[in-house]
């Protein structure tokens, strides 16, 4: 076991946390406001957050859209330019949080940003940036990874950098009431898939590591059970609270990571549009299916600790779909608005970003890729 692990980001968790901004964030900074489409202005995150600001100086800028786009974000770079912003504040999801780290690097950067998601270039400073979180899913609010998608060309990418960390995030559970059973599902099912990219790997020792996967696992098996108390807060707060824990990237300090299911669904998400949670759900169990050799112990230690289940590999990935389709998302490709050239539009695609040797132990080819989107569309 070796590892390097260092998290800055400060976390304010709990109703009413929202008015720390105010000394959070220097006086003296010149702030932007960043969210999407409006609905903080149905669910007090807005009226708070300005509250809380209403000694600074600050800007806003609104629209970003799910899976955001460079396109849109670097209309944002346009006020924090003029305007002279030295601070970024994310209050949204986990779009609006990668679109704002995307904006705090492309802001001290001199040519076009997306160079640090095609790898011509690595983010070298940024601005600071802070975040109110009011859809759990991501973890990006506490994490160095941002994805961010390029309209021209249909492209979904990602990267990682130490800068990308926001100084801090609110983490108020009740700024959820008013979502819809569909981002509470995803947000569900995308917490539960990246504890699996860094759980269902190699065999190792990290007690540590697994036992807190494991932990996470059984709360989010626990909350799909009790999905019809989705809408209270103690629901809320404990699926913003796994979601945070689930990809902070502790649980994957020291072990091997996979993320195979992830660079399939991005392009499942480019192409056709479908959420990133549905994208994964369509891809995680038929990978699993067909890497059963090599993720086979693993798999068997999730079903024994986490289900329950015993010497049956192909009931633990029956039991991963049944909590799935338990909060609404199908598990079959077949189920969603694609064509017949899903497989060559994954194929061209990743021969274009050189993902032809992925996974844990870099077996997974774009034969095996072929063969999982062919499951999933039976």
């Amino acid at each position: 076991m070796e590892f390097s692990y260092h998290n800055p980001t400060a976390i304010e968790f709990g109703q009413g946390k929202i008015a720390a901004i105010s000394s959070l964030i220097a006086i003296d900074k010149k702030v932007l406001l960043v969210y999407g489409g409006g609905s903080i202005k149905k669910n007090g995150a807005y009226e708070q957050t300005v509250k809380a600001l209403q000694n600074h100086t600050f800007f806003e800028f609104s629209g970003v859209e799910p899976n955001p786009s460079i396109e849109t974000m670097n209309k944002a770079l346009e006020i924090v330019k003029k305007e002279g912003i030295d601070f970024i504040l994310a209050v949204g999801g986990g779009s609006v949080i990668d679109g704002c780290k995307y904006l705090a690097a492309a802001a001290l950067y001199d040519g076009d940003a997306w160079d640090f998601l095609d790898g011509k270039a690595e983010v070298q400073a940024a601005l600071p940036l802070g975040v109110v979180l009011t859809l759990a899913a991501t973890g990006s609010e506490s994490n160095n990874l941002t994805v961010v998608s390029k309209k021209e060309t249909g492209e979904k990418r990602l990267y990682f950098s130490n800068h990308s960390y926001p100084q801090f995030a609110i983490l108020d559970s009740s700024f959820m009431s008013t979502l819809s059973d569909r981002q509470l599902a995803n947000g569900l099912v995308d917490a539960f898939v990246h504890t699996s990219e860094q759980y269902l790997t190699n065999v190792n020792t990290t007690l540590v590591n697994d036992g807190y996967a494991e932990t996470l696992y059984r709360g989010l098996t626990k909350l799909a059970a009790k999905w019809d108390e989705r809408s209270t807060p103690l629901w809320q707060e404990n699926l913003m609270h796994i979601a945070n824990q689930a990809l902070n990237f502790q649980i994957g300090a020291g072990v091997v990571q996979d993320w195979s299911t992830h660079l399939i669904g991005h392009e499942l998400t480019a192409f056709y549009g479908l959420d990133h949670a549905r994208s994964l759900a369509v891809v995680q169990p038929h990978l699993l299916r067909i890497m059963m050799e090599e993720k086979g112990e693993k798999i068997a230690q999730m079903g024994k600790n986490v289900f329950g289940i015993e010497n049956d590999n192909e009931a633990v990935i029956a039991k991963i779909e049944s909590i799935y389709q338990s909060v609404g998302i199908t598990t079959k490709l077949s189920d969603c608005k694609i064509d017949d050239k899903v497989i060559a539009n994954v194929h061209s695609a990743f021969t274009s970003h050189g993902y032809t040797a992925i996974g844990e132990n870099g077996t997974i080819t774009l034969d095996t890729v072929a063969q999982i989107l062919t499951d999933s569309m039976k």
